[in-house]
């Protein structure tokens, strides 16, 4: 049998251990909701319970896995393996996660951002493959961003790259002008607090209790069933996300823009011909017929086949 890796997906609200060789395949698969009262302590207590009972039902020994992967809910640092900041659960900023995992498993480890790892596997197994460059972008309850050249994650000088999220827009919005992150407009919890501020919204039947956030998942549920409040609240959040991709295929010219995420799974009528069409109308020109943007075909596992392969290449001395 073939070496087998593990691959965890640390998010702000999910988190994931999957078995695998790194090829796009699985030999098994844990998931578990993320306690954000118990902050990073309780994160990790979860992953030192998750593995052995994985191993177990997976049928798989320790002697069998010959290292870890790790896709990272927020920047890393390469040098040092350690994370920069989380900006969903607060108490992670400069703890070394790789050397941790190590310590804890007793497996050689890796260390990458969840956008880029994603990225990685679509780009191996998924919606990118065999071409280059591929920018993975992930909307959540936030942006990310993820750079793919000839298989190989981009991460600059080794704290990280196509952090598009963070992309910050310059817009009018009635008499005053706003410059803010990309996520703070297009995110899945923009488009909820988009909808939360319209008190005439037929969304708003869907919320018990006044003054609650509606969620981005609600809003696609309204829109699906054509209410017009919600399709209004999506196509105000489209020209922002538009922009913010239009200024990185200025910067980056990639092959394909791969969209995943829980707000890619609006699909084909309510996102992408939408927002297809608004690229084009203001993409720079000489770049106009260089990419095409596609959903990301991997679906939850995404993460976990990302940071198996990175473990893989890795690990192997190969590349990562």
């Amino acid at each position: 049998m073939m070496a087998q890796y593990l691959g965890i997906e640390i998010g702000g609200t999910k988190l994931q251990v999957g078995i695998g060789p790194g090829n796009g395949t699985l030999s098994g698969i844990w998931r578990g909701a993320v306690d954000v009262a118990a902050g990073p302590a309780g994160i990790r207590k979860q992953i030192t319970e998750a593995v052995p009972e994985l191993l177990a039902r997976s049928g798989i020994g320790r002697s069998q896995i010959a290292g870890v992967g790790i896709g990272f809910g927020g920047p890393v640092d390469d040098a040092s393996r350690a994370i920069i900041k989380s900006h969903q659960i607060e108490g992670w900023d400069d703890f070394p996660l790789a050397d941790w995992v190590t310590k804890m498993l007793g497996w050689p480890a890796v260390l990458g951002k969840d956008a880029d790892v994603a990225g990685l596997a679509e780009a191996l197994f998924g919606a990118g493959k065999g071409l280059s460059p591929i920018f993975y972008i992930t909307i959540g309850s936030g942006i990310g961003g993820g750079l793919i050249i000839n298989g190989e994650i981009y991460r600059g000088s080794g704290r990280g790259a196509a952090e598009i999220g963070h992309l910050r827009l310059t817009w009018i919005e009635g008499d005053a002008i706003q410059q803010r992150p990309l996520e703070e407009y297009a995110s899945g919890w923009a488009i909820g607090q988009r909808a939360t501020l319209m008190k005439d919204s037929k969304v708003l039947p869907h919320i018990d209790g006044e003054g609650q956030q509606i969620t981005s998942e609600q809003v696609a549920q309204a829109a699906e069933e054509g209410d017009p409040c919600a399709l209004w609240v999506l196509n105000q959040t489209w020209p922002y996300l538009a922009e913010g991709i239009c200024q990185m295929i200025t910067l980056v010219c990639p092959r394909r823009i791969i969209i995943g995420g829980g707000v890619s799974l609006l699909g084909e009528q309510l996102l992408f011909e939408p927002l297809r069409q608004l690229v084009a109308g203001r993409v720079f020109a000489p770049f106009a017929n260089c990419y095409d943007i596609v959903q990301a075909s991997l679906g939850e596992e995404v993460v976990v086949h990302g940071a198996l392969a990175l473990a893989c290449r890795r690990l192997q001395g190969g590349k990562g």
